[in-house]
């Protein structure tokens, strides 16, 4: 396990916040690493040699950079609390504002939020930006480890 440590830590450009994987990455962003004994997500294999623990749980970049191999900018997560942590808008979004939707009828926005497994609705906007705040609201009600939307407050 030394000598697997001393390759992964060569790999690191240590800085004051983020410390980056310079290594193989993922096109999402996300490093690679060998561990001797099978491929592994980088950030999965640093936070596994700060706590001895190997992790089965999902790991959350608090600074939302998916290179970052920083312990203190990693946490051990369920799949819900990874998820309520998501930053901005999904790829694919037309409106901008994460869980903000068009719809059929020209010059409404719909908004919901996700939570437990559940759709809420959250009603019907005439524009975008009103919609994107009624759901950023409701996130920050209802979610633990919404951090995105906290330090966006």
């Amino acid at each position: 396990m030394r000598a697997a440590e001393e390759r992964f830590w060569a790999k690191v450009n240590k800085t004051e916040g983020c410390w980056l994987w310079t290594a193989a990455c993922t096109r999402t962003g996300y490093g690679h690493f060998w561990n001797g004994e099978k491929m592994q997500q980088a950030h999965r294999f640093s936070i596994e040699l700060v706590t001895g623990v190997a992790t089965a749980e999902h790991v959350d970049h608090t600074c939302h950079t998916p290179a970052c191999v920083n312990p203190s900018h990693l946490r051990r997560v369920s799949r819900k609390q990874n998820m309520e942590n998501r930053r901005g808008a999904n790829a694919t979004n037309k409106s901008g504002f994460r869980g903000v939707s068009k719809t059929n009828t020209p010059g409404l926005w719909q908004a919901t939020v996700c939570h437990n497994g559940k759709q809420i609705h959250l009603g019907y906007f005439t524009d975008a930006e009103a919609a994107g705040e009624a759901a950023k609201s409701k996130r920050l009600e209802l979610f633990t480890h919404n951090d995105a939307d906290k330090n966006a407050a």
